[in-house]
């Protein structure tokens, strides 16, 4: 259902301290460890770039049995009236999302879960204007997106199941929603048709991962070694914080993974 704040409006977010074991994180394409100290670095300037963003933060602490955990979007999905626990589509990463209950049930009245046992990752969730985009991949599956979608229907919101194109890890590697009627998008996945009721800007032969950008309040966060995207975007009149990703983008990850964001009417 159409809200009156745009999807992109955030007061809150939660973040999650990288464990040193983040170097041992997950990775569909091997190009090379990251280092802790690089990925630390780089988790701290998100974090401030959120809070100059107008956000306030909740830090939880490392969890040093998982490595992906720093990723916090992934077991879990939150919206103003409430927070539905996933079960991401990787078996390291099951019990992530008991970790984080106890914080979302502590921030939110309303904490629904998953029925049956299927899958759904966090980074394969979309959230437009007028729908919930749920793509299907290799870490959310058909059972799973439905689960989610009945959660969803609970939170009064429409959902849609979509197709992540083959070979892309998540729905949002490849796209992110840049304002309320536009989103940036690789061409492959502009092609399949799936946004083609919104504006699409279409990230330059090369610089897919900056596909991958995150629309805060007023500005857009992109990876910083996106210089081509970044001048796009700046011509077209978006505000945009370059953020350094060389470090997450070796274990798979992107901006929008590393936090759960939210507008609390608290």
């Amino acid at each position: 259902m159409p809200h009156s704040r745009p999807v992109y409006q955030f007061n809150n977010i939660i973040v999650r301290t990288p464990a040193q074991s983040v170097v041992n994180g997950l990775r569909a394409d091997d190009k090379g460890d990251p280092t802790y100290a690089g990925i630390t670095a780089e988790h701290e300037a998100y974090v401030k770039a959120m809070q100059n963003a107008g956000v306030k933060v909740t830090v939880l602490p490392a969890l040093e049995e998982f490595p992906d955990s720093i990723f916090v979007e992934d077991p879990a999905l939150v919206f103003t009236d409430g927070a539905i626990m996933l079960r991401p589509g990787d078996q390291t990463r099951l019990r992530e999302a008991a970790k984080i209950a106890p914080t979302l049930r502590e921030m939110f009245d309303t904490v629904l879960e998953l029925s049956g046992d299927g899958f759904a990752d966090g980074g394969d969730i979309l959230v437009t204007p007028d729908s919930v985009m749920i793509g299907l991949s290799g870490r959310t599956n058909q059972a799973g997106a439905e689960a989610l979608q009945a959660c969803l229907s609970k939170l009064g919101r429409k959902s849609e199941i979509v197709k992540t194109p083959e070979g892309v890890l998540h729905f949002k590697t490849a796209s992110s929603l840049l304002d309320d009627e536009t989103v940036i998008s690789t061409a492959t996945l502009a092609r399949s048709g799936v946004f083609d009721r919104f504006k699409q800007v279409i990230v330059p032969d090369g610089d897919e991962p900056a596909a991958n950008a995150l629309r805060v309040n007023d500005v857009v966060m992109v990876g910083a070694q996106f210089p081509r995207t970044i001048e796009m975007l700046d011509k077209l009149g978006y505000k945009v914080v370059p953020l350094n990703t060389a470090e997450i983008g070796k274990i798979d990850a992107g901006l929008s993974c590393m936090s759960l964001r939210w507008f609390s009417e608290k």
